[in-house]
């Protein structure tokens, strides 16, 4: 088992170690360096200290198993009341090139009730094979009895790898299967790719705040496991004359769960619903004051667009969370996105980057929003947000 200690005798509490240390996992107590809980054995204060003060005890390298009967790309075929969710499409159009650089097809894995036209809606966005489930105690998403059944297809099957929206539904369903079938998963990606000689899939996602990006591989045990967020990736446009095969095969569906769904409601995050809109006017603290959240509401209301924010507007209680986009909110990619005061910090810029247009109002030229702005508007919010609302008004009638 890998682990890390202070070798006391040799340490003389010089600090270089904590600067070494990218999790502040280090403290000094009397002039002795102590190794905190938050470790993660990742090594970096070992080449920093120079009095080799610092012991590393690796894991045993893992031994390489024989995973040459692992093929295929599969794609969590996310619904709800029989509509696939943008993000399987999105994934499906991803998983499209992945499968084609490995020659292999890809499938798509959807539960539910009534499964039929959904099924012949994912083989319309690229799907060669559609694996349905369908039961009527699987009408409403319960990750339990869906981790499950995932489970049961992956053993039977064998895919090399896996792909699931980052959404409420694949951030509770991806874990619960990696972890039963002792795998990796990488969360949040924004970015996949095949490295074509080891035909290993290649990971990429924010790191550190979103201030670097890493690139992660799994290259001991399949399948390859990731979660990517919505609007990150571009669905296929749709064909309807595709062909591509149903299958529906046998698995075990337990009655006996831990989990029942009651009810499924609509809350206000659905009825936002930032990552579908095709235009989103968003607010940032340089709105000054909550009252004026009215001011962007009323121009994305002209516009028939959604209200986003800030996580500085969201963090001050001045708009719900359901409206956050950035790294700790929604991913979205309008056709148009319009920024009202906000400054550009990278978190929010990991959210909205990857829209067509963006517009950005800021009265701070050198504000890093317009770096990635398609156009700028260099003024007071307060002023120019209502002058485009009435302008707006106008030529829109």
């Amino acid at each position: 088992m890998a682990s890390i200690k202070i070798l006391t005798d040799k340490c003389i509490g010089c600090k270089i170690c904590i600067g070494g240390c990218p999790f502040g996992a280090i403290a000094v107590e009397d002039k002795k360096a102590r190794i905190l809980d938050n470790c993660t054995l990742c090594g970096a204060c070992v080449s920093s200290c120079k009095f080799k003060a610092i012991d590393l005890t690796k894991d045993e390298e893992v031994v390489a198993q024989d995973l040459s009967s692992y093929k295929g790309v599969w794609v969590f075929g996310e619904q709800k009341n029989g509509t696939p969710s943008s993000v399987a499409l999105e994934l499906l159009g991803e998983g499209s090139k992945l499968a084609s650089q490995l020659s292999v097809p890809l499938s798509a894995v959807l539960m539910g009730s009534n499964m039929e036209e959904t099924a012949k809606s994912l083989i319309s966005y690229g799907a060669d094979n559609v694996y349905v489930v369908d039961h009527p105690s699987l009408v409403n998403f319960n990750d339990e009895s869906y981790s499950d059944i995932f489970v049961q297809l992956i053993k039977k099957y064998k895919p090399e790898i896996v792909l699931m929206g980052a959404t409420t539904y694949g951030r509770s369903l991806a874990p619960r299967i990696s972890s039963r079938l002792n795998t990796g998963l990488t969360a949040d990606c924004t970015g996949l790719e095949i490295d074509p000689e080891r035909r290993i899939l290649l990971q990429t996602r924010p790191a550190f705040g979103g201030n670097l990006m890493a690139t992660i591989i799994c290259p001991n045990h399949r399948p390859q496991m990731s979660t990517v967020r919505p609007k990150v990736m571009k669905a296929l446009e749709p064909d309807t004359g595709r062909k591509g095969e149903i299958i529906k095969p046998d698995v075990i569906i337990s009655e006996n769960v831990k989990i029942n769904v009651k009810e499924v409601v609509s809350n206000l995050c659905e009825m936002v619903n930032l990552t579908e809109a095709d235009i989103i006017v968003s607010a940032g603290r340089g709105i000054g004051d909550p009252k004026n959240i009215k001011y962007v509401e009323e121009l994305a209301a002209v516009l028939g667009a959604a209200v986003g924010a800030s996580r500085a507007v969201v963090d001050a209680g001045w708009i719900e969370y359901s409206h956050q986009v950035g790294q700790t909110g929604k991913t979205v990619g309008p056709k148009v996105y319009i920024a009202c005061g906000i400054s550009g910090a990278i978190q929010h810029l990991a959210g909205m980057s990857s829209s067509d247009t963006i517009i950005a109002i800021n009265k701070n030229p050198e504000a890093p929003i317009f770096k990635v702005a398609t156009f700028g508007i260099v003024g007071d919010v307060l002023e120019v947000v209502p002058a485009l609302t009435a302008e707006f008004k106008k030529r829109m009638g």
